[in-house]
């Protein structure tokens, strides 16, 4: 007896789905059979397996089967979530710092280059650009900083040149926590560890021309220090 009832409540299901399908779109009813299709045609086996058709029931069960590996082998690959940028502004620089791939990437925010980005200028002009930054010691090692990840070679030109302003120690400016979180790529209020863990992988990112001691790696070690000055 209960098998024929759950037999009954399976065909009024099945009558309820078919209706539903008749007046929905085209469109939606053939993505919608991609889905429930599999679904409903294990329901399908159950319900002739209950009326005693076992081989029968087995092969529609079997079928089912097959259909849902098949959808889900045809379904595209999830996206990739967008990587995350570090920031660092000076008075005439923003430079991102891309986590994913440790390229640098940077807009000229100040000057006759204002708008330019970094990467559509060549050699000599970010060198006129970097003559230009004379006065201005911390938009210049961020340069200098680019000018290592994209010329290796562009300070044995410089020194040949005189060497002018190269090492030229940065503003000791205060970096307040917001820039300290841009500077991470992080939300505020991050945890401690989440702190960490972003620190210690944009060291590791950085390009290995740029080396420890410059001026993006020294930013980005600051900037861990005033997110975990209240964490000691």
């Amino acid at each position: 007896m209960g098998a024929i009832i759950l037999f009954v409540a399976l065909v009024l299901v099945l009558l309820g789905v078919a209706t539903v399908f008749v007046h929905a779109d085209p469109k939606q009813l053939a993505s919608g059979m991609r889905t429930v299709g599999p679904l409903l045609l294990a329901l399908v086996g159950v319900a002739v397996l209950l009326v005693g058709r076992q081989g029968i029931g087995g092969l529609i069960l079997s079928a089912a089967l097959a259909w849902y590996g098949s959808v889900r082998m045809k379904r595209p690959p999830a996206k990739l979530s967008p990587g995350k940028h570090s920031t660092v502004r000076t008075a005439a620089l923003e430079m991102e710092l891309d986590h994913d791939t440790g390229g640098l990437e940077g807009l000229v925010l100040a000057g006759r280059h204002e708008g330019k980005m970094l990467g559509a200028m060549g050699l000599a002009e970010l060198q006129q650009l970097y003559r230009e930054l004379s006065g201005d010691p911390e938009s210049r090692q961020l340069l200098e900083t680019y000018l290592d990840s994209r010329f290796p070679v562009w300070r044995k030109d410089a020194e040949a040149n005189g060497g002018e302003g190269l090492g030229v120690a940065p503003g000791s400016g205060a970096m307040t926590k917001e820039e300290a979180y841009k500077i991470l790529g992080l939300e505020a209020g991050a945890a401690a560890a989440d702190v960490r863990k972003a620190h210690r992988r944009l060291m590791q990112r950085l390009h290995p021309d740029i080396g420890g001691t410059s001026f993006l790696a020294a930013r980005i070690n600051e900037a861990k220090d005033v997110l975990l000055s209240n964490h000691n």
